[in-house]
């Protein structure tokens, strides 16, 4: 009787040390799932269409047209308001759009800068570009190169005034490079960056005759 139970004791014993093993192995299941939630990214970016009528499949990270369509043309209409001076609000607007842009294209927006600045271009100037009517978003407007990288048609109308005086009333196309960049995701939710003009460069467009389409000038 006696080894008997000593037999089931020690049964038991072995089926507790199985259980603490089990629940041990559990808790550092639950312990690596727990840190795997605070860890997992909190923001999901998703580029949705503007038109949602037909439905969309969606995928993250993956811009739809429209919206780098509309990163370019938000962000390049950002550098070029000057509400008060050109000669102070110029360089404040390549500041606070860097997040935006790239190295390179801050480069070429500080130099652009500078030279309009030994020509004395930018005292007292006000800057403002809107789009040129009936010139808005369209497919053509957008190509697609791939490895995220885009070329996009930005057909702006510029008004300058200098003292009250206008001086400059001109439409121009802009081809705009744009490119992933999601170097930092708290300053640029986006992830998409300005990345400089694609030949031919800014081009000045004609003004257009009635039934005829509007004609392109080197600007």
């Amino acid at each position: 009787m006696g080894f008997r139970y000593r037999s089931e004791n020690e049964n038991l014993k072995a089926h507790i040390a199985t259980l603490r093993g089990l629940s041990g192995a559990l808790l550092l299941i639950i312990l690596a799932l727990w840190h795997g939630w605070e860890e997992a990214k909190k923001d999901v970016r998703l580029h949705l269409p503007p038109d949602l009528r037909s439905g969309a499949v969606l995928k993250t990270e993956t811009p739809e047209p429209q919206n780098v369509y509309a990163f370019a043309r938000y962000i390049f209409q950002q550098i070029n308001y000057w509400p008060d001076s050109g000669d102070k609000d110029y360089g404040v607007a390549i500041y606070r759009m860097a997040a935006y842009l790239t190295p390179r294209f801050i480069d070429e927006l500080k130099a652009d800068l500078e030279q309009r600045a030994k020509r004395g271009e930018l005292s007292d100037r006000i800057r403002a570009v809107q789009d040129v009517p009936g010139h808005g978003y369209e497919e053509s407007l957008v190509t697609i190169h791939g490895n995220g990288a885009w070329t996009i048609m930005l057909d702006l109308h510029i008004d300058e005034h200098v003292r009250g005086m206008s001086v400059k009333s001109v439409s121009v196309r802009y081809p705009l490079r744009v490119i992933r960049y999601d170097v930092n995701p708290e300053t640029n939710p986006w992830g998409l960056a300005l990345d400089g003009y694609d030949p031919p460069g800014p081009q000045r467009l004609e003004p257009e005759k009635p039934g005829q389409p509007a004609q392109e000038q080197r600007g």
